[in-house]
C-alpha cells in the first residue's frame, strides 16, 4: 500500500473520530449516542491500524485489535446495559446549552485546538502528527459534554470521549505506545465504566432518577 493512501487513510480515521464526537453534542437520544460512541471506537481502531501498517509494527496491531474489541464492543454494551437500568428516561432532555450553541462550541473547541496544538505539531511535522489537532479536538470536545450534560449516563460519555481523543493524541505523537501501557490504560477506563455502571444503577433505584441535578436539590 503506498505511503499517499495510508496518510488518506489517516486522515479519514482521525476525522471519523472527530465527527463522532460532534454528533454525540447533536443527537440527544442515549442509545443513539452510545451507537455513535461505538463507530468512534472503530475510527479509533482503524486509526491505530493505519499506524500499525505505516510502522510495520505486529504489536502495534495487536493494540489495534484491542481497541476495537474494547472501545467498540465492550464500553458500548456495557453503556447499553447501564442505559437499560437507568429507567425509562432515555434522552438527555436538559443540557446546559441547546444544540445550535452545542454545535458553536465544538466548532471554537477545534479551532482552540488547531491553535494549541500548532507547536507540537511544528516540532516534528510528519502526516501522524499533522492529525494531532483532530484529537485534541476531541479531548476539548469530551470535556465539554462532562460538564454541559446532566444526566450520569451523558457525562460518563463525555468522560469516555475525553479517554478516545487522549488515547488518539498519544499514538499520533509517539506512533504507537506500548502494548503493557495500552492494556494498563485500557483496564482503568474498563474498571472507571463498570464502577459508574453500578452507581448508575444505585441511583436509579434509590432515586429513580440519574439526572444530577435533581439530586443536589435532593441534597439540599
Amino acid at each position: 500500500m503506498s505511503q499517499a493512501v495510508l496518510v488518506q487513510l489517516l486522515n479519514l480515521a482521525a476525522g471519523a473520530v472527530l465527527l463522532t464526537a460532534v454528533l454525540v453534542l447533536w443527537r440527544r437520544e442515549l442509545a443513539v449516542v452510545i451507537r455513535v460512541f461505538a463507530v468512534q471506537g472503530i475510527a479509533l481502531a482503524g486509526l491505530v491500524a493505519v499506524l500499525a501498517v505505516q510502522e510495520g509494527s505486529v504489536e502495534l496491531g495487536a493494540v489495534a485489535v484491542g481497541v476495537l474489541v474494547l472501545r467498540a464492543g465492550v464500553l458500548p454494551y456495557l453503556l447499553r446495559r447501564t442505559l437499560a437500568a437507568a429507567g425509562p428516561e432515555r434522552r438527555e432532555t436538559r443540557p446546559l446549552l441547546n444544540v445550535a450553541a452545542s454545535l458553536l462550541a465544538a466548532a471554537g473547541l477545534t479551532l482552540l485546538a488547531l491553535a494549541v496544538s500548532q507547536p507540537l505539531v511544528a516540532l516534528a511535522p510528519s502526516p501522524a502528527t499533522a492529525a494531532i489537532p483532530l484529537g485534541m479536538a476531541v479531548v476539548l470536545i469530551g470535556f465539554f459534554v462532562l460538564v454541559t450534560r446532566r444526566r450520569a449516563l451523558s457525562q460518563l460519555i463525555g468522560f469516555l470521549l475525553m479517554d478516545n481523543g487522549i488515547t488518539a493524541v498519544g499514538f499520533l505523537t509517539t506512533a504507537g505506545v506500548g502494548l503493557v501501557v495500552e492494556l494498563g490504560v485500557s483496564l482503568d477506563v474498563l474498571l472507571a465504566v463498570l464502577v459508574l455502571q453500578v452507581l448508575t444503577g444505585r441511583m436509579q433505584a434509590t432515586f429513580g432518577d440519574t439526572d444530577l441535578d435533581e439530586l443536589r436539590e435532593l441534597h439540599d
